[in-house]
């Protein structure tokens, strides 16, 4: 059983940053990719990045590719976005995962409760 805990979100202008972290307690951090995914009001749950085990390899959504960047510490058990250059359009609760390597929503049996991200314009 993995738990995944968020933090971060709020409220932000257009053009500004925040950071996202998530704090993973359980099984074995090191042992699943970690990523984020997030659901705007009245649409689909969308990816957004993914980070490998090790934190050697990553990959983003083309809507947040060059303004996201998401890291990892395995010796902390903790994964983090940074959000860069935000945008109305990123409003969103963000959610925190714990699974495969994917980009697909299946593949993740572990989610956060989520944390809200208001970008305002």
């Amino acid at each position: 059983q993995v738990r995944l805990a968020e933090s971060g979100g709020g409220l932000v202008q257009a053009g500004g940053s925040l950071r996202l972290s998530c704090v993973a307690s359980g099984r074995t951090f090191g042992s699943a990719a970690m990523g984020w995914f997030r659901q705007a009001p009245g649409k689909e749950r969308e990816f957004v990045a993914v980070i490998s085990r090790s934190g050697g390899g990553a990959y983003y959504a083309e809507s947040v590719k060059a303004r996201f960047s998401i890291s990892r510490d395995n010796a902390k058990n903790t994964v983090a976005l940074e959000m860069n250059s935000l945008k109305p359009d990123d409003t969103a609760v963000y959610y925190c995962v714990a699974g495969s390597y994917s980009d697909r929503p299946e593949s993740y049996a572990y989610w956060g409760q989520g944390t809200q991200v208001t970008v305002s314009s």
